[in-house]
């Protein structure tokens, strides 16, 4: 089967000139590799929740024909209200695999899959003539851009920071949507001076001892945006401590890190309850404190950083710590405001 990029390609050398619907171009991914697609893209398959979500609020999602099998447990099932019409997407793989033939069915422009996804994967894709994009929304060096848990080294917030700039406007470059990339990128680290000024003065040991709690005891360590999130917002990540990256950890290292806050991902409530009524839990300070809290929609305290979790998460977070300081900020209007501008949908809290 020839592939889009052959055919076009081929047409235009018969026709002795470039046609801008048929003509090619090249971009860069994030774990450096060349990519040529095709110069419009109009049927792009996500198989990453992050890039999916990305392209829904850079309004690309008319482009988008097929999504991975996991996008209700790695986004929430709300997440349909946000993008109308994604139940009747395809669903020809996932985070770390692929049916080739439901693949092409869909007759993809371009595939974008997680920085993670086995090389083979990437090959599988590419041998049937399909351009592969891959989005990590890290800076870090190749070797390690290709692991779930890389070691970032040096300056994590910086290498988030760019990552996720250079990742939105890739996105946003493959889809044509150039200029929502930018408003989306100025949305997401505006209110970051209004926090930081806020917490000036807030010391290293004064930092509230936080914990992210995820399903089976699993958490995120150092290497993860969830930490700057803690960091951005005041608090201090216990995890951090003592594990790299996304892993399970045990109750008595839990118990030995006693943090004064809990923070539940939106899309895991369960976990809240599982540990209101623990036994196990009971002894820790968060809970006999009563300070469990799981998170809004936006403060998507994921091991990527997202552009509401950055625009809204982080203040939000600031605010649920030092609510004396942040008095003034009507988060559901601040929200709701986001919402409408890169949603274009009303926040539901």
């Amino acid at each position: 089967m020839a592939s889009r990029l052959t055919l076009g390609l081929g047409l235009s050398l018969v026709l002795g000139g470039l046609s801008p619907a048929l003509a090619d171009r090249t971009v860069t991914d994030q774990i450096g590799r060349e990519v040529t697609i095709p110069d419009t893209v109009g049927r792009a398959v996500v198989l990453q929740h992050q890039t999916l979500n990305i392209a829904v609020q850079l309004d690309a999602q008319g482009q988008i024909v097929g999504v991975l099998d996991e996008w209700q447990k790695q986004l929430g099932p709300g997440f349909a209200r946000l993008a109308p019409g994604i139940e009747d997407l395809g669903t020809p793989g996932g985070l770390t695999s692929v049916n080739i033939e439901e693949l092409l069915a869909l007759d993809p422009d371009v595939v974008f899959v997680t920085n993670y996804a086995p090389a083979e994967m990437r090959e599988q894709i590419e041998s049937v003539g399909l351009p592969v994009v891959v989005i990590s929304l890290l800076e870090v060096s190749p070797d390690e851009a290709v692991k779930q848990s890389p070691v970032v080294g040096g300056d994590e917030a910086a290498a988030y920071d760019a990552g996720f700039r250079n990742g939105v406007r890739l996105i946003a470059e493959v889809f044509g949507k150039a200029e929502a990339g930018e408003e989306l990128i100025a949305a997401a680290t505006e209110s970051r001076a209004l926090v930081a000024e806020r917490l000036a003065d807030v010391s290293d040991g004064d930092r509230v001892r936080a914990y992210m709690a995820n399903p089976d005891l699993t958490t995120y360590g150092t290497g993860k945006y969830t930490g700057l999130m803690m960091a951005h917002a005041g608090a201090r990540n216990v995890a951090a401590q003592s594990i790299q990256g996304y892993k399970q950890v045990t109750m008595e290292e839990i118990l030995g890190w006693n943090p004064q806050v809990i923070f539940v991902q939106d899309r895991y409530p369960q976990v809240v309850d599982e540990i209101r009524s623990g036994a196990a839990w009971q002894p820790i300070d968060a809970v006999a404190a009563g300070r469990v809290w799981l998170m809004p929609e936006y403060a998507k305290a994921w091991g990527y950083p997202m552009p509401e979790a950055m625009a809204l998460g982080e203040l939000w977070m600031a605010k649920a710590l030092y609510p004396e300081r942040f008095e003034d900020i009507d988060m559901d209007a601040r929200a709701d405001d986001y919402y409408r501008r890169f949603y274009r949908a009303p926040y539901q809290p």
